[in-house]
C-alpha cells in the first residue's frame, strides 16, 4: 500500500485536511449516480445524488389563456408601448416554475481507532485522480497507515469505498445512511442497509427571496427511491447495532469493501412515477449481486480502464510550473497571488472534461446547473436546466474536447422536449412546431415559468438547443444521425419559427415579443423594460437554424417546399444593427441599454458559439461586437463566473489571445472553488465547463469551414502540446509548438472527409500516412482512419 508519498500525478487534486464544507469536498460521479466526498479521519461523509431524483410530476403547465393576449402585445410594441406589452406578457402570458433537483442522502462511515476517541493523523493526504476517476484518503496514525478510496463504476453502476490498514491497528467501521427527503431505514441479514424514500411533488424556487416556500409531500405521488450499502463477501465479522438498526458494522478487519446502489421510479419524463419498493429492491439486488460477483480488483479494473478509454482521449501541457508540487488549494491561492502556474490551467482543463464524464453520459439526464452534485432540497435556481445560456456552456465542450458520447443526454432532452414543446407551441402561440422557454426540469417543461419577463418569458430556448445537433453532426458527419434524429427536431423548431415571426411594414420578418435574455433596457421615459421586438440573440438564432435546415435538407435531398419558405424568409430577417457609437445593437431599434455591465451577452451569440458573425463574412459586424464586448466589461460585466467563460470564448473567436488569458486567470482566481468547482456565485458548473472549452478554442477553431491551427495562443503558454483536440468535419488534432509559433501537428481523419487546414499566414506542408505531398490550396481528401502530418513550408 502507498504508504505517504504526496500525490504527483499531474491530472489530480489533492490537499493536506479534510474538506471543511461542501464547496471543499471532491466530486465523483458516473453520470447517474454522484458523490461529495469530504474526506474525514473519524468519520467520511459521502453525500449522495442520483440523477432523476427530482420533485414533481407529469403535469400540464400550459397556460391557456396565453394566446388571447398575443395579438394585444403584438400591437402594443408596434405602438412601443413597451411597459404595457411586458406587464401583459407578465401577468397573462407566463405559468409556473420548474421543479427541483433533489438529494438523495449522505453516507455516514465513522471509523474506530484503537485508544478510542477520535484521532488526530499524520501525513495526511486528500485526492482526486482524474486519469483513473478514484478519490482517495490517507494517513497515519500511529504505526499504522491507513488508506480509503472511492469510485463510482459507470460500467457497473455502483458506488464502491474499499478501507485498508497496514500495521498494528484495524479497521472498525460504522456505516448509516441519512436522507433529507422522508424515508424508512433498515438493515437486512447483517449484510447490508436500505434506505427508502420520496421526493416531493413541489418544490418552490425562492432562492433570492426572504423566507423559504413552501416543499410539498404527498404520500402517494413524486418519484420513490431507494438506497442500498452492502458489504462485499469474504470481509470480517459484520454486525448490525443492537441499539441502532440503522446502522451497519465491521469489525477487526484489515480490509472492509463497501459497494452502494440507488434505483428510482422514473421512468420517463411524460410517465407517472409510479413504481413499488419491491421493484427497486429488485434493481438494487441485482446490480449489486453483479458487481460483488466480479469481486474487487477485477471491479476496479473495469471501472478504470472504462474511464480511461474516454478520458486519455485529450492530453494537454502547457508548460512547467514551480507550483505544481503544491496541494491544490495552495496552488490556486498562489494563483490569486498571480503567480505563474500553467500547469494549474491545464489542470483546469482537464476537471473539466472529467466534470463532464463524471455527470453526463449515455442513457443518463444531462448536467445541470450543479451537474449532478446537490445537497439542498431548496438548490439556487432549482439546479435545473436554464437553457437560455448555462444549459448550453455546459456542452461547449463535449465536441472539441472528444467527449462526444457525453452530449448524448443532451441530444436526448432535446428530442423530449421537442414533444413537449409542440403542446407548448400550439397552446400558447396557435403554431406549428415546437418551442422551450428559458427553464426545463426533469419533466420537460418547455413553458414560459412565473416571474419577470426579462428571464421567464424567452421562446427561443429550444431554438438555441437545436444549434447542439448541428454541432454534433459537424464533429461527427454521419448522415444517418443528421437524417434520423437531428432534422426532424431541428425542422420541428424551424416551423415554430416559421409562424413566430411576424411580417412588418418596412418588409421585415420580426420576432414579437422578444426579450434578449435577463436583461432590460430603458425606454423614453425612463423605464426599465425588457420587452421589445427582435433582439439581436432571437435573430442571429433564427438565422443560423434556418442556414442550417438549408444544408441538412440538401444533404439529405428532401423538404423542398419547406425549403422554399425558409429560404424566402431568411431573406426577409432583419439585419442586425450597429449603433450610433458603433456598438453592435442588443435589440432592432436603438435602445438606451439599463445595465451596461450586464452579466449576459446575448447579442454577441453570433461571434460565439455562433458563427455568423465573423471576420470573413461580416467584419463590420465583428468589430461592433467588439466595441459591445470592450463596453460590457469596462461596466463590469463578465462578473459572474459563467460570464468570465463567455468571455474567455469570444475572446479566443475575436483573435485576441491577451484578452482571452486575462480572463482565464480571472476565472480562476476570482470565480473558483478550492476543489475548483466554479463559484458563480454560488456554485454552477457551467463556468468550468465554459473555461475548458476556451482553453480549447485557444489552441483550435474549425468553425469557418476550415481548422484553423492554435488561432490565438496566449504568450502565458509559448510552449506546449495538445493531443486528441476534435476538428468539425470528423478530424482529431494533435499539435506541438515552441516559442510561441507551430512546430508540427498530426490530423487525423474519423469520417473520409475533405480537409482544410490554416496557420496564420504561413504556408503548410501535409504528407499522408505514405510520405505523399498532398496539395493544400483546395480541400484535401481523406481516407477514414489515417493520418496526416503537418508542418511549416
Amino acid at each position: 500500500m502507498d504508504k505517504q508519498t504526496n500525490n504527483e500525478q499531474p491530472w489530480s487534486l489533492w490537499y493536506k485536511q479534510p474538506a471543511s464544507c461542501w464547496e471543499e469536498a471532491l466530486p465523483v460521479g458516473n453520470g447517474r449516480i454522484g458523490g461529495m466526498v469530504f474526506g474525514d479521519i473519524n468519520q467520511e461523509r459521502i453525500q449522495l445524488n442520483e440523477d432523476t431524483l427530482w420533485s414533481g410530476f407529469p403535469r400540464d403547465t400550459n397556460n391557456y389563456e396565453a394566446l388571447r393576449y398575443l395579438k394585444r402585445v403584438r400591437e402594443l410594441l408596434a405602438d412601443h408601448k413597451y411597459v404595457e406589452a411586458e406587464q401583459l406578457v407578465q401577468s397573462k402570458m407566463q405559468g409556473r416554475n420548474t421543479e427541483s433537483y433533489q438529494p438523495l442522502g449522505d453516507l455516514w462511515l465513522k471509523q474506530t481507532f484503537d485508544g478510542g476517541g477520535e484521532q488526530e493523523a499524520a501525513e495526511y493526504i486528500r485526492s482526486l485522480d482524474l486519469d483513473q476517476a478514484i478519490q482517495s484518503v490517507r494517513f497515519r496514525i500511529g504505526d499504522t497507515f491507513y488508506r480509503r478510496e472511492l469510485f463510482v463504476s459507470a460500467v457497473d453502476q455502483v458506488l464502491c469505498v474499499k478501507y485498508e490498514a497496514e500495521g498494528e491497528g484495524g479497521l472498525t467501521i460504522e456505516a448509516s445512511l441519512t436522507s433529507p427527503q422522508p424515508n424508512e431505514l433498515g438493515s437486512e441479514k447483517d449484510r447490508s442497509l436500505t434506505l427508502d424514500g420520496r421526493c416531493p411533488t413541489h418544490v418552490a424556487d425562492n432562492y433570492w427571496g426572504d423566507h423559504p416556500r413552501a416543499v410539498q409531500y404527498e404520500s402517494d405521488r413524486g418519484v420513490i427511491f431507494q438506497a442500498r450499502l452492502a458489504v462485499l463477501q469474504g470481509e470480517s465479522a459484520i454486525s448490525t447495532d443492537q441499539h441502532n438498526q440503522h446502522c451497519m458494522k465491521v469489525t477487526h478487519a484489515s480490509s472492509i469493501t463497501l459497494i452502494f446502489s440507488a434505483s428510482t421510479s422514473f421512468k420517463r419524463f411524460d410517465k407517472q412515477p409510479e413504481g413499488s419498493v419491491d421493484e427497486l429492491s429488485e434493481e438494487n439486488d441485482r446490480i449489486l449481486a453483479a458487481a460483488a460477483a466480479l469481486g474487487y480488483e477485477k471491479f476496479r479494473e473495469r471501472h478504470i480502464a472504462e474511464h480511461q478509454k474516454m478520458f486519455r482521449r485529450v492530453q494537454l501541457h502547457l508548460g512547467e510550473t514551480e507550483n505544481g508540487e503544491l496541494p491544490t488549494d495552495e496552488r490556486l491561492a498562489a494563483y490569486k497571488r498571480s503567480e505563474r502556474d500553467p500547469g494549474l490551467e491545464a489542470l483546469y482543463f482537464q476537471y473539466g472534461r472529467y466534470l463532464l464524464m463524471a455527470s453526463s453520459r449515455p442513457g443518463t439526464q444531462p448536467a445541470n446547473l450543479q451537474g449532478i452534485w446537490n445537497h439542498r432540497i431548496q438548490p439556487p435556481w432549482n439546479s435545473d436546466y436554464t437553457t437560455n445560456i448555462n444549459t448550453q456552456m455546459n456542452y461547449w465542450p463535449a465536441e472539441l474536447a472528444n467527449l462526444s458520447e457525453c452530449h448524448e443526454p443532451l441530444l436526448t432532452m432535446i428530442e423530449e422536449l421537442s414533444e413537449s414543446g409542440s403542446r407548448t407551441a400550439a397552446i400558447h402561440y396557435g403554431a406549428e412546431g415546437w418551442v422551450a422557454h428559458h427553464n426545463v426540469d426533469l419533466w420537460r417543461a418547455s413553458t414560459p415559468t412565473e416571474g419577470h419577463p426579462s428571464w421567464a418569458f424567452w421562446p427561443l430556448g429550444g431554438v438555441w438547443l437545436t444549434q447542439h445537433l448541428w454541432e454534433h453532426y459537424l464533429y461527427n458527419p454521419e448522415l444517418a444521425f443528421l437524417r434520423d434524429k437531428a432534422y426532424p427536431i431541428m425542422r420541428g423548431a424551424a416551423l415554430f419559427c416559421l409562424d413566430w415571426l411576424i411580417e412588418t411594414e418596412d418588409g421585415y420578418v420580426m420576432t414579437s415579443p422578444s426579450t434578449s435574455p435577463e436583461n432590460k433596457f430603458l425606454t423614453a421615459e425612463g423605464e426599465a423594460c425588457s420587452v421589445a421586438v427582435s433582439s439581436a440573440m432571437d435573430i442571429t438564432l433564427i438565422r443560423e437554424l434556418f442556414e442550417h435546415m438549408l444544408q441538412a435538407a440538401k444533404l439529405l435531398r428532401t423538404d423542398e417546399q419547406l425549403s422554399v419558405r425558409i429560404e424566402s424568409a431568411l431573406g426577409m430577417l432583419p439585419p442586425l444593427q450597429i449603433g450610433a457609437s458603433g456598438m453592435l445593437q442588443e435589440w432592432h431599434h436603438a435602445l438606451e441599454e439599463q445595465e451596461p455591465g450586464h452579466r449576459h451577452v446575448s447579442h454577441l451569440y453570433g461571434i460565439y458559439p455562433g458563427t455568423a458573425i465573423n471576420r470573413e463574412h461580416t467584419p463590420e459586424l465583428l468589430e461592433a461586437g467588439k466595441l459591445s464586448l470592450a463596453s460590457r466589461i469596462s461596466n463590469g460585466g463578465g462578473h459572474t463566473g459563467w460570464s468570465c467563460a463567455w468571455l474567455i470564448n469570444l475572446y479566443a473567436r475575436l483573435g485576441e489571445p491577451e484578452q482571452a488569458y486575462r480572463f482565464i486567470h480571472t476565472l480562476l482566481a476570482r470565480s473558483t472553488h478550492p476543489n475548483l468547482f466554479d463559484d458563480h456565485p454560488p456554485f454552477q458548473i457551467d463556468g468550468n465547463f465554459g473555461g475548458t472549452a476556451g482553453i480549447a478554442e485557444l489552441l483550435l477553431q474549425s468553425h469557418l469551414d476550415n481548422i484553423e491551427l492554435l488561432p490565438a495562443l496566449p504568450e502565458a503558454w509559448p510552449t506546449g502540446y495538445i493531443r486528441g483536440l476534435k476538428a468539425r468535419g470528423g478530424f482529431e488534432i494533435d499539435l506541438n509548438w515552441a516559442d510561441g509559433k507551430l512546430i508540427d501537428a498530426l490530423v487525423r481523419s474519423t469520417h473520409g472527409q475533405n480537409c482544410v487546414l490554416s496557420y496564420g499566414d504561413m504556408a503548410l506542408v501535409v504528407r499522408s500516412a505514405g510520405g505523399a505531398v498532398l496539395d493544400t490550396s483546395k480541400p484535401f481528401p481523406t481516407v477514414a482512419g489515417e493520418s496526416y502530418t503537418v508542418t511549416l513550408k
